[in-house]
């Protein structure tokens, strides 16, 4: 899971500034800088229990961006 989500963001051109855990693969963190990833083996993730841990917090919604379609841009015509 962690090499797909690496593979897939390096092709987008986003790099992790951080990784830690992927030797072991019980609990591996990646860092982007404003999103921290964590991938826990099932084991780990019931140990930790982090939504009990979390279960209370409010939640908070971020809009999401709205992006530019693909492809080529059309420059307007030049003046004579």
């Amino acid at each position: 899971m962690v090499d797909h989500l690496l593979t897939e963001l390096r092709k987008q051109g986003i790099r992790s500034a951080g990784l830690e855990g992927y030797q072991d693969a019980e609990w591996v963190l990646l860092d982007f800088g404003d999103v921290i990833v964590h991938v826990f083996s099932e084991e780990s993730r019931e140990f930790y229990s982090l939504e009990k841990l979390w279960g209370d917090a409010p939640r908070l919604e971020k809009p999401v961006a709205k992006r530019k379609p693909a492809g080529r841009t059309r420059s307007a015509p030049k003046e004579s």
